[in-house]
């Protein structure tokens, strides 16, 4: 049986590049709004967690708006000769838009968390705010970060709905692992879709492993606690 793995190399290269955008277009929002105490600030985390509790092809729709050829975006992308729908672009604007709500809010969280006491001190020595976010706010907030960055990942890699409204299934451009298990299912080839279950299972379970061990491995080195 001819096996085409096409799937995997673009879910990864998909995942990948979400996860690098939505790990700091996260971290750029969820500090901000977790020193926001303004009136709008429940309208505003409602707006950026939305994607979260809607259908993924509400979220798909909304995205086919925005990046469709008679959309905004796509209109604009199309006066350079760059057509966003139906492409891994558009695969990764869906991963994006599905993942974030998990990496803002479990970041936002984390920063929460922090003692404000020391980010006053750090600031009082004389550091930037700069410094102080990426030398005293991120090394401390890491475990949540790391947790975020894990299920944003994950979120990325099993994204299907969205993704097959906006990118459709191209095999070979954008048919992605969850998809390619639909339509093996679809088609009757159960020990193809058994295949992809398996190896989406075995990519998903490693990386929140690793980010579990990783930190373990970090709290024990703070507390300098023995192996």
């Amino acid at each position: 049986m001819s096996f085409d793995f096409s799937p995997a190399w673009i879910s990864i290269k998909v995942t990948v590049i979400a996860t690098i955008i939505i790990f700091f277009l996260g971290l750029a929002i969820a500090w901000p709004m977790s020193n926001y105490n303004g009136k709008w600030k429940g309208v505003i985390d409602s707006i950026l967690t939305l994607p979260l509790v809607l259908p993924p092809t509400v979220a798909g729709f909304g995205i086919l708006l925005l990046i469709g050829k008679r959309g905004p975006i796509g209109q604009f992308s199309s006066l350079f000769g760059v057509n966003i729908i139906f492409s891994w672009y558009a695969a990764v604007i869906a991963a994006i838009v599905v993942a974030f709500p998990l990496m803002y809010k479990t970041t936002m969280g984390a920063f929460e968390q922090i003692d404000t006491n020391i980010i006053s001190a750090a600031r009082t020595l004389g550091a930037s705010e700069w410094k102080v976010f990426w030398q005293v706010v991120v090394p401390l907030a890491r475990p949540g970060i790391a947790a975020a960055t894990a299920l944003s990942f994950a979120r990325c890699l099993g994204e299907f709905g969205a993704t097959l409204m906006v990118a459709g299934s191209i095999p070979g451009k954008t048919e992605t692992i969850p998809i390619a298990i639909y339509f093996a299912t679809q088609g009757g080839q159960m020990d193809v879709a058994m295949i992809w279950v398996a190896i989406i299972f075995a990519i998903s379970l490693t990386v929140l492993v690793i980010n579990n061990y990783w930190n373990s491995y970090k709290k024990k080195g703070r507390y300098g606690v023995g192996g």
